[in-house]
């Protein structure tokens, strides 16, 4: 209780922090652009060169959809930074492990070996649930992910699907739960290479620096001379998206997330979509120089 009590005051004393440091020209210009949106979203925008933040309900919980598949890669990671499992090691897959989908591994034959480092590149790049709910099981489950999430101060951000006492946080938010701010803080974490160890960091970089789904979301906005480290998440009524833009000069991390969508829509043309392209359009734009 007391903990918890401590990371929210600490929450509060950097949204203070925050406050005084907001970057005033760009939360007006984005104003505008969301005010009319049809559900509800947050953002939360940090120059990584100057620490000024622009920043719409980012304190706001939100579902993570596949972006709950990073707290899943940071318990990974976990285990391999603690020497308890190794990145060239294999396993063996099973048809019981399948998701029903589309997925990649779910197209593998039972008893067929993989490795853990293809097991990690298919749930960030292709976002493979099979893949993914394997590896929230070898990450020790959503359970031992909640309590590291918690030992590094994330509050909100936690793993709810198939994790005992999660069942009421998984009807209303679905696999996992966050905020713009607390997930665009893990990203920071990372490129700031302040998790676990340096070598784990960039190859945590590495392997985020390969997303496939790069037509729709806001990440088709960036040349693809510039690296970006980004995951996404869609479901019917959520589509949101996060990540680190190595802009020259001004690196800078873009959150956004919506839920409660009146555009439940697949199509290119989806407002949430939209609206996330327009926003990564304007701020390649106005970071890159």
């Amino acid at each position: 209780m007391i903990r918890t009590f401590l990371f929210v005051l600490i929450g509060l004393i950097c949204q203070v922090a925050d406050a005084q440091r907001t970057d005033r020209k760009l939360q007006k210009a984005i104003q505008p652009m969301i005010s009319h949106y049809g559900g509800d979203i947050g953002i939360f925008i940090k120059n990584l060169r100057t620490g000024k933040v622009a920043a719409f309900n980012a304190d706001t919980i939100f579902p993570t959809a596949s972006i709950v598949k990073l707290p899943i890669f940071l318990g990974i990671t976990d285990r391999m930074n603690r020497g308890e499992l190794a990145y060239d090691s294999s396993f063996i897959y099973k048809d019981s492990l399948l998701y029903d989908g589309a997925d990649i591994l779910g197209s593998f034959k039972d008893g067929g070996k993989i490795s853990l480092k293809k097991l990690i590149m298919l749930m960030l790049t292709t976002s493979d649930n099979t893949a993914s709910l394997w590896l929230q099981s070898l990450a020790g489950t959503g359970t031992r992910i909640n309590s590291l999430l918690d030992s590094l101060g994330f509050v909100h951000t936690r793993v709810n699907s198939r994790t005992p006492g999660r069942e009421n946080n998984r009807t209303q938010y679905g696999w996992g739960q966050t905020t713009p701010r607390e997930m665009g803080t893990l990203l920071e974490k990372i490129y700031n290479r302040e998790l676990f160890s340096e070598a784990s960091c960039e190859r945590m970089l590495r392997c985020l620096g390969r997303n496939f789904w790069d037509e729709n979301e806001a990440i088709s906005q960036i040349p693809p001379t510039v690296e970006v480290f980004s995951k996404n998440g869609c479901v019917n009524a959520s589509r949101s998206e996060v990540m680190i833009v190595n802009a020259p000069g001004n690196p800078f991390v873009f959150c956004i997330f919506t839920k409660n969508n009146t555009d439940t829509s697949w199509k290119r043309e989806n407002e949430a979509w939209t609206l996330a392209r327009k926003l990564a359009a304007y701020l390649w734009n106005y970071f890159k120089s």
